[in-house]
């Protein structure tokens, strides 16, 4: 009988072992694989996370503007009908001539009162009256203009007369002050 020779034996080994490497080295190249698949799942997960939590960010301060807009601005309906009551209240007040408020004297005063406890009520609730005064700037963002006129000893745009105070709740218009503005003198 032959004997093996140890070269063919040793090459056997390197072989087998050449194999187990390459069998290692493939599991090692899996393992890169599945890892990198698994980093790229990660950073998707975290990139919807982020996404997420700015969107929830996003929606409480959505919610904390709309809330503090409602407490604000919720008013603005009522007030804005409220705003003839005003009106109305203002024009008794003016109209009664010298003789009828010595006459009832009690019934202006109960009226003037009126007035004065709803614009009281209308500060209360950020309402504020907006009063412009003949010779002052007409100015569009306040006022609205209901004709123009030329008036000798005036200036394009100074209000001449006022129809109508305007009203303000907090910084937004709710009726424009309603004026008359001159035109360039002819």
């Amino acid at each position: 009988m032959a004997e093996p020779r140890n070269d063919d034996f040793l090459d056997d080994i390197e072989n087998v072992e050449a194999e187990e490497l390459a069998a290692e080295m493939a599991e090692m190249d899996d393992a890169a694989i599945e890892l990198d698949e698994l980093r790229a799942e990660r950073d998707e997960y975290k990139d919807r996370f982020m996404r997420a939590l700015a969107d929830a960010e996003n929606s409480r301060k959505r919610g904390d503007k709309a809330r503090r807009e409602a407490e604000q601005y919720g008013g603005s309906k009522l007030s804005r009908d409220m705003l003839p009551v005003f009106d109305n209240l203002k024009r008794a007040v003016e109209s009664a001539t010298d003789e009828q408020k010595e006459v009832s004297a009690a019934l202006i005063e109960g009226v003037e009162l009126t007035m004065r406890a709803l614009v009281g009520v209308f500060e209360k609730h950020g309402v504020r009256v907006v009063s412009p005064q003949v010779g002052d700037r007409f100015d569009p963002q306040v006022h609205e203009a209901m004709f123009e006129a030329p008036v000798p000893g005036t200036k394009a745009g100074d209000i001449i007369q006022v129809s109508a105070e305007g009203f303000m709740l907090h910084d937004r218009l709710l009726r424009p002050a309603q004026v008359g503005v001159s035109s360039t003198p002819a």
